[in-house]
């Protein structure tokens, strides 16, 4: 054979394809027994069909992250379930990815083996870039796809072609018997829905199954409904207990609504939140002994006017506490008097009235004060003066449940504290011996713009003492 004449030739085509194609006769020239075509068949078309076909095998790919979907553009890539080298098939898992929303496993799209991963663990890749590389076993449709879009020949050439190479046609044919011929994105769906392939049948080119055809077959195929109608039972659900009407749009008003002012207002402040717990063991003792003799002087002691009081005599050494804040003027005005708000749950919603002067009131009074506005609150009549003014909050979520929360601070105040519920809890004493402890969960938030944490800190200290020493409460 005259390998001049192929060299010659390879002027009139690509000269990648050209070296392919000497390479393979070079190769096979000394241990076969080529045929060449006729002499009517041009040698370009022989080179063409010979390097299209070389450079379909082994042919590496990328295989990219797609869409999955909720609007995710971008991945962290948890953990890899595959290294290179190793082979993988269609649907084997390839990695685990972590978005905002969900943890997802990649699977792959094609047959072949791992050539490289673009990804180290915990590094963010996006929707459309390469995982991994994959050097394909065998093509199938993507090498069909590849031949359809080389250039044309002549009817003369592919008959002459096709009785020169009729034996590895046959032999090519065969090697496609058992093997299911369509794309990933139909093996896929016939995943999700549970078909095998092997039972559609495939009205494409080479008998490939298309989308079409799984979706045929999908409606064609009898339900789980039509199999199991004969062992259904025969009773039916009682219709009448479906829950029927219309939704019911409710506005706001009242509570709720001046609720739904004062809390977006809050949003635009930064809150500085503090916790702590006091040992409330002597007050719970010193409630316990007057609280009867209260009851018979028409006064619910409860321990919320000792908050109140311990509140109020803490301001006194932090009078900044006690303040308004204007934001128009950037200045917060400190004030003389002390309302203390409290939260109450009334059957219209949240409503805050205020002790008026409490610097000036002693614990008895302040709960007559209380049980008056607890009163009016069961009423929803609470009039605006008693809800104007309050200059420090304070919430008892405890008389609801929980311990800890975050309270939201009512502008133009700069501070508010919330209690949980009392807890008998194992403490040590003086001698280090585990005793039985009353035990008070506090919170304070404070706009941090205006308070530091170390002020609220040292307010809380002096709070927790005055609790912890109730006497001093009450002398005056």
């Amino acid at each position: 054979m005259n390998i001049a004449l192929i060299a010659s030739n390879c002027r009139t085509v690509r000269s990648t394809r050209c070296n392919i194609a000497m390479t393979f006769f070079v190769r096979h020239l000394a241990t076969s027994r080529l045929v060449l075509p006729p002499k009517n068949i041009k040698l370009e078309a022989v080179l063409r069909s010979v390097s299209t076909s070389v450079s379909l095998q082994g042919r590496v790919v990328p295989f990219k992250l797609s869409d999955i979907g909720e609007g995710i553009r971008e991945v962290t890539v948890k953990e890899w379930f595959v290294k290179p080298g190793d082979k993988v098939s269609q649907f084997d898992e390839v990695c685990e990815v972590q978005s905002d929303k969900a943890s997802v496993t990649i699977t792959s799209r094609y047959d072949g083996m791992i050539k490289a991963l673009r990804f180290k663990v915990d590094e963010i890749a996006l929707v459309g870039q390469p995982l991994v590389d994959i050097e394909l076993d065998d093509e199938g449709e993507n090498g069909s796809e590849e031949v359809s879009g080389t250039t044309e020949i002549s009817p003369q050439e592919k008959t002459s072609l096709n009785t020169e190479h009729q034996r590895g046609s046959e032999a090519s044919r065969e090697s496609l018997i058992g093997k299911v011929l369509t794309t990933p994105a139909v093996r896929r769906i016939a995943m999700e829905k549970g078909i095998r392939l092997k039972d559609v049948v495939g009205t494409g080119k080479n008998g490939r199954i298309l989308k079409e055809d799984l979706l045929s077959y999908d409606d064609n195929e009898p339900s789980d409904s039509d199999i199991e109608e004969s062992t259904k039972p025969q009773w039916q659900p009682d219709k009448t207990n479906r829950v029927q009407g219309e939704v019911k749009t409710v506005a706001l008003k009242g509570y709720a609504k001046h609720m739904w002012t004062t809390m977006t207002r809050s949003l635009s402040i930064p809150h500085f939140v503090y916790s702590d717990e006091c040992d409330v063991t002597k007050l719970v003792k010193l409630r316990d002994e007057v609280k009867a003799a209260m009851k018979e002087r028409g006064i619910a002691l409860t321990y919320m006017p000792f908050f109140i009081k311990a509140i109020s005599k803490a301001l006194e050494k932090f009078p900044e506490l006690n303040a308004r804040l204007n934001e128009d003027t950037q200045t917060v005005e400190v004030l003389p008097w002390h309302n203390i708000c409290v939260a109450m749950d009334t059957p219209e919603g949240l409503v805050v009235p205020n002790v008026k002067n409490v610097q000036n009131l002693d614990v008895v009074t302040i709960a007559k004060e209380l049980n008056r506005l607890q009163e009016l609150g069961k009423r929803t009549a609470i009039p605006p003066s008693d809800l104007a003014g309050g200059t420090f909050t304070l919430s008892n979520i405890g008389v609801v449940g929980g311990t800890y929360t975050k309270p939201v601070i009512l502008p133009p105040q700069i501070v508010i504290g919330a209690v949980g519920r009392t807890q008998k809890l194992p403490r040590f004493d003086a001698d280090d011996k585990v005793v039985a402890a009353q035990i008070l969960s506090v919170s304070w938030a404070a706009d941090h713009r205006v308070v530091d944490g170390a002020t609220i800190a040292k307010f809380s200290n002096l709070w927790k003492y005055y609790l912890e020493n109730p006497a001093l409460l009450v002398m005056n």
